[in-house]
Formats: structure tokens, sequence, C-alpha cells
């Protein structure tokens, strides 16, 4: 007979405090349920890349791997919790995460990252993921600092 795997929540992360504090939120979840967490960062190669050939793939993922890293490291410290795994994706941060939906029980992003429409209430990734996911999704704050 075939191990049941865990249930999966999957966190969008884009290095922003709201993406950390979704990874802290998504863990707080994850432990009364005895789910994995997956951390998922995203990258695209940039428009006209193929000029930038010549400096191969790694140069494109490393800063995506290196955002993901210090992202969980801030919201979990030196010691990443042994149900927090991370994951590279490459692709689109909307179609990704919507597609990774499918196969997870909650879908955690932040309100609000590295977009570049600040007006917008919800990001254009949380509010494509709100309106098209396949499972609920859960859109975190950043805390407000104290008065």
């Amino acid at each position: 007979m075939a191990r049941k795997q865990p249930p999966k929540i999957i966190v969008g992360v884009d290095g922003s405090e709201a993406s950390i504090e979704a990874l802290r939120e998504a863990q707080k979840l994850a432990l009364p349920l005895g789910a994995t967490v997956e951390a998922w960062t995203c990258w695209e190669f940039p428009i006209g890349y193929e000029a930038y050939l010549a400096i191969g793939v790694d140069g494109f993922a490393r800063p995506a791997q290196e955002s993901l890293e210090a992202a969980v490291s801030t919201a979990f410290g030196p010691e990443q919790p042994r149900n927090v795994v991370t994951r590279l994706v490459h692709g689109h941060p909307r179609s990704s995460l919507i597609d990774a939906s499918r196969k997870a029980l909650l879908l955690v992003v932040g309100r609000r990252g590295h977009g570049g429409f600040g007006e917008l209430l919800l990001g254009s990734v949380s509010s494509a993921c709100v309106a098209h996911a396949h499972c609920p999704v859960l859109v975190v704050h950043v805390p407000e600092a104290p008065v």
C-alpha cells in the first residue's frame, strides 16, 4: 500500500516583508495539520534574454535562489523547520502558483510584494491567486508597527 503524502501548503515567496510573514503564518497553520510547507520562488528569463545566453541559466536563477534562502532564514532563523522545503520554479508566479494550487491544501501569499503597482489593495499575483486558485488562498498582510 502506498504511503499517503502529508498535506501541502504552498507559499509564494518574493523576498518582501509580506512574503516572509506569509511563510511564518503558513508554518503556524501547518504544524497542527502535520502539513509540509513548500516555499516557492518563481523566476523568469528577462525579455530579450537570448542576448544574454553566454552567462547561462544560473545567472538568472541564482539571485532568485539567494532571495528564497534569505527569506526562509529571515522567517525562521538559522534552523529551518523540518517540514519546510524550498522550491525554485522557472515560470511566472501567477500561473505557477495557480497551477500548483491543484495539489495543495492551502496557498499562502503576501499582500503587495515586489510588484510595480503600489496603489493596488492586493498585488497582481495575490489577486490572480484569489480569483483563480484551485484551493483556499490566505493573503497575509505585514503586521503594522506599534505606534
